[in-house]
């Protein structure tokens, strides 16, 4: 179960899911997560490409550490000893949530190669987006919802002439700002929190910001693209 310390327990962002056995390494909690972000420290995803490709937490390097390339499972950790050759590095692993193995296995692994510095964030991308935390989406994701969700709503929050000129097909349009309306008046589907919402926009840093408002209004499976409308559009993708 989720433990939370007495000095943090009026904040859940400080908790670790517990029941960590030595061989797996310390856990984190999505506080310190953000602050290994911010001070540059190696946060990978260790899920499968095509996951990562539809969502992972901004910053988060995609690096499937007990899944090859070729997208089997297995124990192939290579990529990361090429990536990160130094055994101190500080590296953050998170998979699937408290009950994914991924990063456990990932973290034995690393310790077996003489890795000192790995610790695992095994509450996962499932708490970090429950939290109200956006994530991102990669091209190669987006074009895979765009092919096969036919339930995903796109939203686009680029100014209202640029949308009206041209857009994702059925997208809607959501400005900085407008969340609580659109919330309302239908171009979010309020009934259905968990609906697949990607928003993208002139670039990843401004459909991060609508994002980040989505997130905060419970649409708990929302993300943003991380690059340019441009980017989309010159992916021919409809």
């Amino acid at each position: 179960m989720l433990a939370v310390s007495l000095a943090s327990a009026e904040d859940i962002r400080s908790g670790t899911w517990g029941g960590t056995k030595d061989s797996e390494g310390p856990e984190v909690s999505t506080s310190e997560v953000i602050q290994a972000l911010k001070s540059g420290a190696a946060v990978l995803d260790v899920r499968s490409v095509k996951e990562c490709a539809i969502a992972h937490i901004p910053g988060s390097v995609c690096m499937p550490g007990v899944v090859r390339s070729d997208g089997t499972y297995g124990d192939h950790i290579e990529q990361i000893i090429l990536s990160y050759p130094d055994r101190a590095t500080p590296i953050v692993l998170y998979c699937n949530g408290p009950y994914c193995g991924k990063s456990k296995r990932t973290a034995q692994l690393l310790a077996e190669k003489g890795y000192t510095n790995v610790r695992r964030y095994q509450l996962g991308l499932p708490v970090w987006r429950a939290l109200g935390n956006t994530v991102q989406t990669d091209l190669a994701g987006l074009a895979y919802v765009l092919k096969d969700d036919r339930t995903a709503v796109f939203v686009d929050a680029r100014a209202p002439e640029k949308f009206r000129t041209e857009t994702i097909p059925g997208a809607v349009n959501v400005r900085p700002g407008e969340t609580k309306v659109a919330n309302e008046d239908g171009r979010l589907p309020q009934t259905d929190k968990g609906t697949r919402i990607i928003v993208f926009g002139e670039s990843g840093e401004s459909a991060r910001a609508v994002a980040t408002e989505v997130a905060e209004a419970a649409y708990w499976n929302s993300s943003y693209f991380g690059g340019a409308y441009e980017d989309i559009r010159r992916a021919r993708l409809w």
